[in-house]
């Protein structure tokens, strides 16, 4: 019944030329126009929208597995891009650091054009 091999998730911007050149030029994703907005092709792609009325998710609409969260995100602010900073959860650079505690991924939130968070992880290395 369900084409579960086929799904893929999506989520709204306000801009979509300024998403496509985040997308594209910041992180590196291959970005394809579609009809309906923008095409990530990250797995089976992620449709990116315009939406005139666009409010940003209050949660994560996107994690990307990184194997050096360190070496990551200091590439990515060299791209201009900010981190987060969550009170008693993350460090001076803007790491929740999970995987010092047995509580988790090491992990990073920032923000698309849009103001959608997202993330970087580096997820625990498989036994």
């Amino acid at each position: 019944m369900l084409k579960v091999d086929k799904a893929f998730s999506g989520f709204s911007v306000n801009d979509l030329a300024a998403a496509a050149d985040f997308y594209t030029k910041t992180l590196g994703v291959a970005v394809e126009e579609i009809p309906q907005g923008l095409r990530l092709k990250i797995g089976n792609g992620i449709l990116v929208y315009p939406k005139s009325d666009h409010v940003p998710a209050t949660y994560t609409v996107l994690n990307l597995p990184v194997d050096n969260i360190d070496q990551a995100l200091d590439e990515l602010i060299g791209k201009g891009i900010k981190f987060e900073h969550y009170a008693g959860i993350t460090d001076h650079k803007g790491v929740a650091r999970g995987l010092a505690h047995n509580m988790g991924p090491d992990i990073a939130w920032f923000k698309d054009p849009a103001g959608n968070i997202l993330s970087i992880l580096q997820l625990p290395l498989s036994p």
